[in-house]
């Protein structure tokens, strides 16, 4: 059965992020990755909340693998991160390159602490 939750919460994940990374990027006229950069913060910000939730008793072992794992695993990407990153590096955008890095583990972490916090203060 875990099999399975894990099947459904990344089937859903994989789809979000697809047309998530498309539309925020149609938006954006910038070589910069804002859709999976988009991505990437919500499921650490789902994740974060999901984590909160999770060590306040509020969520069982179901809910983390159709939630954390499924659906969070399959939404961010960090091989298209990479691929990205080091692309704009290829390309000469060094600048952007650097944000990207930054940005990004320095967002993805403040993104999944908000989460926690919030569940937390919603759940403790």
């Amino acid at each position: 059965m875990n099999w399975l939750l894990v099947l459904l919460g990344g089937a859903v994940g994989a789809c979000l992020r697809y047309l998530t990374d498309r539309a925020v990027q149609a938006r954006h006229d910038t070589v910069f990755p804002w859709g999976t950069f988009t991505v990437n913060m919500a499921g650490s910000l789902v994740l974060g909340a999901l984590a909160g939730a999770a060590l306040a008793g509020a969520v069982g072992a179901e809910t983390q693998l159709l939630l954390g794992t499924g659906l969070c695993g399959a939404l961010t990407t960090y091989s298209t991160f990479s691929y990205e990153t080091l692309r704009l590096a290829e390309s000469g955008a060094m600048f952007f390159a650097a944000v990207n890095v930054i940005a990004s583990i320095v967002a993805g972490l403040g993104a999944a602490f908000v989460g926690l916090v919030l569940a937390q203060a919603v759940f403790g």
